[in-house]
């Protein structure tokens, strides 16, 4: 009797979450144009990348947008669908891989200081918005996430006048309940001294399957090469809950226009979070969107006539406020 035959090996993963579309081909199907790069900050090395409109004459740029992801993730990936649609709708947009995550430096997923992780990707973004042509122009940070968290942080540091708004998707600025890490977990490793700051010793609590609504693109999002997928680490835990309780403590220096957007079903980042910068913030111009039954993940992980929706909403008031608040561009 002949052996059972060997089992089929499973295809290779594509190289990209569209498939095996070379990038430039994929790019100017979407009307876009991508610039890779690496740019040293002061606190290490960071990969970056613009999205801009393929033909400025047909779509010119009225504006810059400059963009950070969630924890485990990095600017690629699924993300880079949100610096498409904008790049699409006239704005050069700017994204940059937080340090410990993508294809930056640093320990994957480590965040024992967010205010330098924050400092970093700002150190790139401020002088990028000081170039030509984009100093006549109006700017905004976007953060999603973790990356809004991150974002407030780049804007409290950032020169007063620098941005012309915020815009935030599902920020995490309180942790819900069943997120919060253990106090007593966190005492205990406190009294290691730091030692163990940069274990993968804390709970999960399943957070991608709780970011996720639609199965298919759960799929595609956990197929990202450079998705972190360990545990998170003593150190990002403790600095991560510290970070929230100070920015809520700053939320009355925000004087920027802002729109801060939320789904009701979210088990990654708290509701409250959007609701109390939007009750809390000094800013004359606030825009806040609560979305009924939707998931962490508004834009990458919802389906498509939900994601439309977030991005239709992000347009009209982005477009919106470079009406208002537009500088023409400089003449020399």
């Amino acid at each position: 009797m002949s052996p059972p035959p060997p089992p089929e090996t499973p295809p290779p993963p594509p190289p990209n979450f569209w498939g095996d579309t070379p990038p430039d081909e994929y790019y100017a199907s979407q009307g876009v144009t991508n610039h890779q790069s690496f740019f040293d900050s002061p606190h290490g090395r960071i990969f970056t990348q613009r999205f801009a409109p393929s033909d400025p004459d047909l779509t010119p740029i009225k504006a810059s947008v400059f963009m950070t992801h969630g924890y485990g993730s990095d600017s690629g990936w699924l993300f880079q669908k949100i610096a498409i649609s904008f790049a699409r709708w006239g704005y050069a947009v700017f994204c940059a891989d937080l340090l410990g995550h993508g294809r930056s430096d640093g320990l994957r997923c480590y965040l024992g200081d967010l205010n330098k992780v924050a400092a970093a990707s700002l150190s790139f973004f401020a002088k990028t918005r000081r170039e030509p042509p984009y100093a006549d122009l109006p700017a905004f940070l976007f953060g999603e996430s973790m990356g809004g968290l991150a974002t407030m942080l780049m804007y409290f540091q950032s020169e007063p006048d620098t941005w012309t708004g915020l815009i935030f998707s599902a920020p995490l600025f309180v942790i819900p309940d069943d997120m919060k890490p253990s106090k007593i977990r966190l005492f205990l490793f406190g009294l290691l001294f730091g030692f163990a700051d940069t274990w993968e010793a804390m709970p999960d609590n399943k957070m991608v399957g709780k970011a996720i609504k639609d199965p298919e693109k759960l799929k595609v999002i956990a197929g990202n090469p450079r998705r972190y997928k360990g545990r998170p680490r003593v150190g990002t835990m403790r600095e991560i809950a510290r970070m929230c309780e100070h920015v809520q403590g700053r939320f009355g220096e925000v004087t920027a226009p802002f729109l801060t957007a939320h789904g009701t079903d979210d088990g990654v980042t708290a509701p409250v979070s959007s609701v109390m910068l939007y009750e809390r913030a000094a800013s004359e111009d606030k825009t806040l969107k609560i979305y009924e039954g939707m998931y962490h993940s508004l834009i990458q992980g919802e389906p498509d006539e939900n994601s439309d929706k977030v991005l239709a909403d992000m347009r009209e008031w982005i477009d919106e406020r470079v009406e208002r608040y537009g500088r023409p561009r400089s003449s020399s």
